[in-house]
């Protein structure tokens, strides 16, 4: 029987998280599986997950083949890099040893990897939390000079009307007392070409 290890689906349209299983390899994504070996919740930052370390390890020994989502969530866990060491001690690379001062330095170079990125996130959650606060406290006092900028208008209102109907009145004004000075130009033109004619 050729075994795999894969995800199985779980959870509601749009929030999808995932059993670790080994399961036979004709069987349904969802179906029936062989045993449970953890769970990958995507829908995190960074994602969860949970490992059956010691299940999988011997899962892997046995010959079972995961896809290439469950290879990369167990070498993110460390399983195929123990399972690789492990290799080595049986091939006479190095000894048992020398492979777990390997692991223990590699889970620590990991570990040490998550926290940086943890704490990069939580500087970028609180950067733009800031951000926010700043823009909120700008847009309010924006609203505040708007609505005392109204409520002034409204208590003055009576006077910057009647500027309003001064200025709107003086260049009507301006316009007619023009008109007249423009007609009477016109014929003070025509009779002054009338005596140029006889003159020539």
């Amino acid at each position: 029987m050729a075994t795999k290890i894969r995800l199985a689906r779980h959870g509601k349209k749009g929030h999808a998280y995932f059993h670790i299983v080994v399961a036979d390899s004709r069987s349904k994504r969802d179906g029936k599986y062989i045993e449970r070996l953890g769970a990958y919740n995507p829908n995190t930052n960074p994602a969860t997950i949970e490992v059956n370390f010691n299940s999988a390890l011997d899962w892997i020994k046995k010959g079972a083949e995961p896809t290439n989502t469950a290879r990369a969530i167990l070498s993110y866990t460390g399983v195929m890099m123990k399972n690789h060491l492990d290799n080595g001690v049986l091939k006479g690379a190095h000894t048992q040893e020398q492979a777990d001062a390997k692991f223990e330095k590699w889970v620590a170079d990991k570990a040490g990897k998550i926290d940086s990125k943890k704490v990069n996130l939580t500087k970028e959650a609180d950067a733009a939390a800031q951000k926010a606060l700043a823009l909120e406290k700008a847009t309010n006092e924006k609203r505040a000079a708007e609505i005392a900028a109204r409520e002034l208008k409204e208590l003055t209102g009576e006077e910057v009307a009647v500027e309003t109907e001064g200025e709107t009145e003086a260049p009507v004004a301006e316009a007619e007392t023009e008109a007249p000075v423009a007609e009477a130009e016109a014929p003070a033109e025509e009779a002054s070409k009338e005596e140029e004619k006889p003159a020539e």
